[in-house]
């Protein structure tokens, strides 16, 4: 009988903790505005200087696309991992790794400026 009550006791608890937990880490989940917003302070601080990285105007490095066309040519997947690991691409960029936060964050802000995909030159 004691076993059973003792057994039962920590499963009340061992539920009450998971539950806190749950409800914990939703209150320190940061919400898609949040994720754009911190995104594009990372674009203004890291990128602004050879990207356009608003959703108008020209990239100050020719070279460099504005950020509102890059979703457009990478996948966001494909990009997220090569931030991560530190990008190489055919234009010259800084050496540079962001943490999987920062990651997030700037992709939120790319989907969000995206322009459309230019239609296809009609025949």
């Amino acid at each position: 009988m004691w076993r059973s009550a003792i057994l039962g006791l920590a499963l009340i608890a061992a539920g009450c903790a998971a539950d806190s937990q749950t409800r914990g880490e939703a209150a320190f989940e940061p919400s898609r505005q949040d994720l754009i917003a911190d995104g594009r302070d990372i674009a203004e601080a890291e990128c602004a200087a050879c990207h356009a990285v608003g959703p108008y105007g020209a990239s100050p490095n020719v070279s460099a696309p504005p950020f509102r066309t890059v979703l457009s040519r990478y996948n966001a997947d494909v990009l997220e991992q090569e931030l991560i690991e530190g990008i190489r691409v055919t234009h010259p960029m800084p050496d540079f790794q962001f943490n999987p936060q920062g990651v997030d964050a700037l992709i939120a802000y790319l989907e969000a400026i995206q322009e459309p995909a230019p239609a296809p030159p009609t025949p």
